[in-house]
């Protein structure tokens, strides 16, 4: 996916919602050629994700507007911080304000939730990464949030990676069905895509190293006890990954068990916005 062309089309659909046919508060009370400077303010700490995000949306509204950062993308950020100021247009800066706020918000958010959980993981090599659980519409800037807060991404979407899950083991009568059934649609269709496969036993687990074709296998909802088995079972012929209702509280346990990697859906779905404020600045 080409990353500029979504955030252009990704900006412009947002400033449509929120502006629609005029900021008419804004309009109402500011001269069109008035210009000011507002500062972006850290009302709570965390990891910092979306201000590069932030510079785009201004100079849509405002190709010539300045930026100066003091702060960037990934750096932990305290009370009070100053991360940017921004001097412009007084309306672009008023029409960008609860946009800017709203995604490095949520960005920053998921970078601070992802940190957390990787933090928990220090002196071990398994990876974190999230999953599909994301906003609609925003899944490229919070999987980009995930990497500030030090995490690593999974597959974009369906279209990227073969991930063959439960459902698709059921519908197509079996795991070796499933497992044959993608290695020939992707000779057929000339495709080179790595294969995920989920496991729900040992067993299925042997029927996936016996038939091969697959690049990673998903442990999915195993306690810690029969994950170590898998992972022995494995034994490092095809890289593991962890997932199902791991928190927080168990994710170390879980990355102890020698997986390579551990995704978790809360990294983007339940996460708690961090507090940012943009103030006015006499100019």
């Amino acid at each position: 996916m080409d990353f500029n062309k979504y955030l252009e089309e990704f900006i412009d659909l947002a400033i449509r919602e929120d502006i629609g046919d005029g900021d008419h508060t804004s309009q109402a009370c500011i001269p069109p050629e008035k210009i000011g400077k507002a500062k972006l303010l850290v009302k709570q700490e965390g990891i910092l994700s979306g201000s590069e995000i932030a510079q785009h949306v201004f100079k849509k509204l405002d190709p010539e507007v300045q930026i100066e950062h003091y702060l960037f993308d990934g750096q932990s950020i305290k009370i009070n911080d100053i991360i940017f100021l921004v001097t412009g247009k007084v309306l672009a800066l008023l029409q960008a304000e609860r946009l800017v706020l709203n995604l490095m918000q949520r960005m920053s958010g998921i970078a601070t939730q992802t940190h957390e959980y990787v933090t928990k993981l220090e002196g071990l090599s398994t990876k974190i990464l999230e999953t599909r659980k994301t906003t609609p519409g925003m899944r490229l800037l919070e999987k980009m949030a995930v990497r500030h807060g030090g995490g690593t991404n999974h597959r974009l979407g369906l279209y990227d990676m073969i991930m063959i899950k439960d459902n698709h083991i059921d519908f197509a009568g079996g795991i070796v069905e499933a497992i044959k059934q993608v290695k020939e649609y992707l000779q057929r269709n000339n495709k080179n895509l790595k294969v995920i496969c989920e496991v729900r036993s040992l067993e299925d687990i042997e029927k996936v190293l016996e038939i091969g074709g697959v690049d990673r296998i998903l442990l999915d909802n195993f306690s810690t006890e029969l994950t170590k088995q898998a992972v022995g079972l494995v034994n490092g012929r095809i890289p593991t990954e962890s997932s199902g209702g791991i928190t927080i509280d168990s994710l170390r346990s879980y990355a102890e068990c020698g997986v390579d990697y551990i995704s978790v859906g809360a990294l983007t779905h339940q996460i708690k916005s961090l507090d940012l404020s943009l103030k006015a600045i006499d100019y």
